[in-house]
């Protein structure tokens, strides 16, 4: 991790089905700084490495919702 990466966590209680899962972690890791992107379907739990300098929670938001789901922020 760099300086400037982060861990942010989001929360998504639109996910339907295990085939979501690649879906959003693959449009999360295409965006620039994203180092990691896991999403846990049975929870709705979705934990991104990120630098903080190159992505914001705004554009993982987005990133997200372009794949027909959406997600926010969250504390767990």
């Amino acid at each position: 991790m760099s300086n400037t990466t982060i861990r942010t966590t989001l929360r998504s209680d639109e996910l339907s089905c295990p085939s979501c899962v690649p879906k959003i972690e693959k449009a999360l890791l295409a965006l620039p700084g994203v180092e990691k992107a896991e999403v846990k379907f049975a929870s709705g739990r979705i934990e991104v490495e990120h630098d903080a300098a190159l992505t914001d929670v705004d554009a993982l938001v987005n990133s997200i919702a372009k794949t027909g789901y959406a997600a926010k922020p969250s504390a767990f």
